[in-house]
C-alpha cells in the first residue's frame, strides 16, 4: 500500500481527493469540520515537500448542476484557517480556467475546485470526465475514504491516468489499518458489538465478522428479530419476519464457529415510539403486547460490558437503543463507557458507523476509544468483505 510518505512532492501539483462533505447551516456555516480536519495531516506533508494541492471534493447531492448553497467556495476560508497557507478557489471543475489555475498554482499553496458533483460525469464515472480531472495534477492521492465505496470518477477513475504516481493520503491509510487490526486481528479475545435498526441491513457484516470474533453482542432493533426467531415474545418490537429464518441460521453459525453469541437478556420498552413514552423494564422475550424495545436493559448492559471489558480487540458498529431518546439512551452509554474502560486497560477499539459517532460525542467519548471511522458506509462496505473501487484503483495490480 503506497501512501503519501512513499513520495516526493517538491515541485509537484498533487491532484487530491478528499470529503470534505460537511454539513453546512442555513447561511452556508460549517457546523462540523471533522472532515476537513482529518485531511488536513496529508495536504500539510504535501506542502512541506515543496509540492502544491490541488483539491477535488464533493459537498452534498446537487441535482441540477451549480448550487451556490453547495458550493466549494464556502469551504475557502476556514479551509485556510486549517492550514495557514493560501488557499486559492476555482468555479470550475473542469476546463480551461481550472487549467491555468493549477498549471499557475504556486508550490506551498492551494487550489480549490468548485463541487466535482456539479457534473453529472462524476457519479456516472466517466473516463473523459476523468482524464480532464488528471491533467490538474502530476500526482494522484486519494484521501476520501469516505467515498472509497463508489466507483466514481474522481475517487476511482481517474486514478488509471497516473499509473506511477497515485497513492493513499494518510487519512485513507489509517482507515484501512486500523479496520484490518480487526479483521485480521491476533489479538484475542476480539468481539463485535453490532446494533442498529434492521438484522437485513447487517447480514453482510455479521456473515463476514463471525469467522474472525470470538464474541458477537448484538443490540439495537434487529436483536428482536434474534429473540422472537428463538421463541421469545417481543411484543410490538421491530421485527423483521422475513428474516426470522436468517437470524436462526446465524445463531447456528456461531454455534459451530464457537462463537459466543450475546443476546440481551432484558429489554427497556415503550408504549410508543416517541422520546415521551413510558418506559418500563421487562425480560427481553417476556415483552408485552402494545409495548416496543427501545434499549437494552440494566442486566443486559452489566453481561456486555462484562464480555468488553475482558476483550482484547473490540469493534464497535450501531448503538444498543434509540439513543437520541434520554429515557432510551442508558443501554448505549453504558455500552460505549465499556469499550472506554477496555480501551484504557489496552484493548484496540474501532468506532464505526454513523450512529455509533453520533452517540460515542453525545457521551464524550471521543478521546477514549481507539479509532473513529470517518468512512460510514465505506467502512460497512469493508466489514462486509467488499472490495472497494477507491482502494482498487490506487493497487498496482488495479485495473480499472
Amino acid at each position: 500500500m503506497k501512501t503519501i510518505n512513499d513520495l516526493s512532492f517538491t515541485n509537484k501539483r498533487a491532484l487530491v481527493r478528499v470529503d470534505f462533505n460537511v454539513p453546512l447551516d442555513e447561511s452556508g456555516r460549517i457546523t462540523n469540520d471533522a472532515r476537513m480536519a482529518a485531511a488536513i495531516p496529508t495536504l500539510k506533508k504535501i506542502l512541506a515537500d515543496g509540492g502544491s494541492a490541488v483539491i477535488l471534493s464533493h459537498l452534498g447531492r446537487p441535482k441540477d448542476g451549480f448550487d451556490p448553497k453547495l458550493s466549494t467556495a464556502l469551504l475557502v476560508a476556514h479551509l485556510q484557517d486549517l492550514l495557514g497557507v493560501p488557499v486559492h478557489h476555482v468555479d470550475e471543475v473542469i476546463g480551461d480556467k481550472a487549467l491555468d489555475a493549477s498549471k499557475n498554482l504556486p508550490f506551498g499553496e492551494v487550489l480549490l475546485v468548485e463541487n466535482v458533483r456539479f457534473h453529472p460525469e462524476e457519479t456516472a464515472g466517466d473516463v473523459d470526465f476523468a482524464r480532464k480531472l488528471a491533467e490538474l495534477g502530476d500526482v494522484y492521492v486519494n484521501d476520501a475514504f469516505g467515498t472509497a465505496h463508489r466507483a466514481h470518477a474522481s475517487t476511482a477513475v481517474v486514478a488509471q491516468f497516473f499509473p506511477e504516481a497515485r497513492c493513499f493520503g494518510l487519512l485513507m491509510a489509517d482507515e484501512i489499518t486500523n479496520v484490518n487490526l480487526v479483521l485480521e486481528s491476533t489479538n484475542h479475545p476480539v468481539t463485535a458489538v453490532v446494533g442498529g435498526a434492521k438484522v437485513s441491513s447487517k447480514i453482510s457484516i455479521l456473515e463476514n465478522l463471525i469467522p474472525r470474533v470470538d464474541h458477537l453482542v448484538i443490540g439495537g432493533g434487529m436483536a428482536y428479530t434474534f429473540l422472537k426467531a428463538q421463541g421469545g415474545q417481543v411484543g410490538n418490537s421491530l421485527v423483521e419476519e422475513g428474516f426470522l429464518e436468517l437470524a436462526r441460521k446465524l445463531v447456528h453459525t456461531c454455534k459451530e464457529r464457537g462463537v459466543i453469541l450475546h443476546l440481551p437478556v432484558d429489554s427497556v420498552n415503550a408504549d410508543s415510539f416517541s422520546a415521551e413514552a413510558s418506559a418500563r423494564m421487562t425480560p427481553a422475550q417476556e415483552i408485552p403486547e402494545g409495548w416496543m424495545g427501545l434499549d437494552i436493559g440494566t442486566k443486559t448492559a452489566e453481561n456486555y460490558a462484562h464480555v468488553l471489558l475482558n476483550s482484547a480487540v473490540i469493534l464497535w458498529n450501531g448503538p444498543m437503543g434509540v439513543f437520541e431518546f434520554a429515557a432510551f439512551a442508558e443501554g448505549t452509554k453504558k455500552v460505549g463507557e465499556a469499550i472506554a474502560q477496555a480501551t484504557e486497560k489496552g484493548a484496540f477499539s474501532l468506532v464505526g458507523g454513523g450512529d455509533s459517532v453520533s452517540a460515542v460525542h453525545q457521551f464524550g467519548l471521543v478521546d477514549k476509544v481507539s479509532y473513529i471511522s470517518t468512512g460510514g458506509g465505506a467502512m460497512l462496505e469493508y466489514l462486509e468483505g467488499k472490495t472497494l473501487p477507491g482502494i482498487k484503483a490506487l493497487l498496482e495490480d488495479a485495473i480499472i
